[in-house]
């Protein structure tokens, strides 16, 4: 069964999985996009390891979807990470999501129930430029809103770690262009890393010639491969 929100991209299949009619794909893996999140994304970057050791961890999203990766980076955080160290999480995002479809489409995973009502409670009901929230004492995002292609190259910061998770390569290749590799390494911190289920063939070859070392590792769920890689330091 599907539903589509009045004048939205936005669909529901079999209940509360998100799926955008705009790029033929699901918001996030079909097997369990929790665990595929700490599978490619936190342990692809050598997370919660390395937040043990800067006293400031600073994170890039391509893609903020549901905020489903925010949430469950954040419940890690509060687990593992220094009481003293802070996270800044900003996210790159074409087309944010209300609040309410937000929460339905978290709402499916208990364990991150606190990070889900935390984040839905600050989300605001305008959604454009720049959202910037403290979500705990020592954790902010930032939700950039526009194409990352204008936005990413326009941030002050550097990055220690990127979760590349646009729609998949095939059906929205803007999020994974050469320009955009270039401009995702050029935030990068030295010695910062990348994680991303894609696995395209040029999606690396533009990882690799943004200038990162890029190695392939086994992917979530059966999928054979998954990419992540370092700027040289």
């Amino acid at each position: 069964m599907t539903e589509t929100k009045p004048d939205s991209a936005l669909q529901w299949r079999d209940g509360d999985m998100p799926y955008s009619s705009q790029f033929g794909d699901h918001f996030y893996c079909q097997t369990d996009g929790r665990l595929e999140c700490g599978h490619v994304f936190l342990a692809g970057n050598g997370l919660p390891e390395r937040w043990q050791e800067a006293p400031c961890f600073r994170i890039g999203e391509l893609g903020f979807g549901t905020g489903l990766n925010f949430c469950e980076t954040l419940r890690q955080w509060k687990l593992f990470a220094p009481s003293s160290a802070s996270l800044h999480f900003t996210s790159f995002e074409l087309y944010p999501m209300a609040g309410s479809d937000i929460d339905r489409a978290l709402a499916h995973w208990p364990q991150i129930d606190q990070e889900r009502q935390a984040l839905v409670a600050l989300w605001p009901d305008v959604r454009e430029g720049s959202i910037t929230l403290q979500v705990e004492p020592n954790v902010h995002l930032t939700v950039v809103c526009g194409p990352a292609e204008n936005t990413v190259a326009k941030v002050d910061t550097g990055f220690d770690a990127w979760f590349l998770d646009g729609f998949a390569p095939s059906r929205n290749p803007a999020m994974w262009s050469p320009e955009l590799m270039q401009a995702v390494f050029d935030k990068t911190s030295p010695g910062g890393s990348f994680a991303t289920y894609a696995a395209a063939g040029f999606v690396r070859r533009n990882l690799q010639a943004a200038g990162f070392a890029v190695s392939r590792r086994p992917g979530f769920a059966g999928k054979r491969e998954m990419l992540c890689g370092t700027k040289p330091g």
